[in-house]
């Protein structure tokens, strides 16, 4: 009851933020991102590894500022949650505007798949774009059944889509996509070795799952990239053209040119993508854990 009660309080909170202005919301954002950036923690050590690993070329100290820039983007996203449960579809236009909207357009009549890598603001992202478009999408189920159907609620709440459990595989989410969905995918994390190919991401061998180029393939599916770019007055959903020759026979090529467009976006904006997920937890025979102490 205390837990419930708690995340109860929480919501409110949630909702107390929603009425800031974005401008606000940012600069708390700074104030206590910037406090916890300083403060030893397991997260700090996983973005600490991840850039060292991606940036070796980067000094120690601009490595550190720029992870000092990520916990202050993180934090933003989370007290913008607000928005993404409560904002009216009035205001959600207002705080993101989308450049590139022409190319889903381009598609009509056709199935698409929105590869969305892990960047802040991709939850506002996807409840944005659902305005424009019918989407699915696939999400995790929470342990605390209120969370899980607060949350479900939330993303649903606009009647602009349908969200499948991961557990329940990808027979539904494709059938929903031959329906006339656009699948709003999110690829980009490690999931272990299952499923999965080592496909370079910023030179470093990643753990990355085929099935982008699996679901395209079988629902003969337009892939066209996006991702969200945090700014001082809102944000821009970037919708980049259809890629070409995706996909192909070859599971790794396909991988590895996944994994090349993500990072392309990411050195666009380095600070608003994720890195304190051990993105290269699974690692080929024979190498060491990155993460280990």
């Amino acid at each position: 009851m205390g837990v419930r009660l708690s995340l109860r309080l929480l919501v409110g909170l949630v909702w107390l933020l929603s009425w800031l202005p974005f401008r606000v919301i940012s600069m708390l954002g700074w104030a206590i991102g910037s406090l916890i950036a300083a403060l030893p923690s397991s997260r700090r050590h996983i973005g600490t590894v991840n850039l060292r690993l991606v940036l070796p070329d980067w000094t120690p100290a601009a490595r550190r500022r720029l992870l000092r820039r990520h916990f202050v983007a993180m934090v933003q996203m989370l007290l913008e949650y607000g928005y993404c449960w409560f904002a009216s579809q009035e205001r959600l236009k207002r705080l993101m505007r989308i450049e590139g909207l022409e190319h889903l357009r381009a598609q009509d009549g056709r199935n698409v798949i929105l590869m969305m890598p892990h960047f802040t603001g991709l939850d506002l992202a996807g409840l944005r774009v659902s305005l424009e478009t019918p989407l699915v999408s696939i999400y995790s189920v929470q342990k605390d059944p209120w969370l899980d159907a607060f949350f479900r609620a939330k993303r649903l709440r606009f009647g602009t889509g349908i969200i499948f459990a991961r557990q329940q595989g990808t027979r539904p989410t494709l059938r929903a996509l031959k329906d006339g969905y656009r699948l709003y995918y999110l690829p980009d994390q490690d999931f272990g070795h299952r499923d999965s190919v080592f496909a370079p991401f910023f030179g470093v061998p990643a753990a990355t799952i085929g099935g982008l180029s699996r679901m395209a393939a079988v629902a003969k599916a337009a892939v066209l990239p996006c991702y969200p770019r945090r700014e001082a007055h809102g944000y821009t959903l970037v919708i980049e053209p259809a890629l070409d020759n995706f996909p192909t026979a070859d599971v790794l090529a396909d991988a590895t040119r996944m994994n090349a467009v993500i990072e392309a976006q990411a050195r666009r904006q380095l600070h608003q993508y994720f890195w304190l997920h051990k993105r290269f937890k699974s690692r080929p025979p024979g190498e060491v854990d990155f993460y280990g102490r």
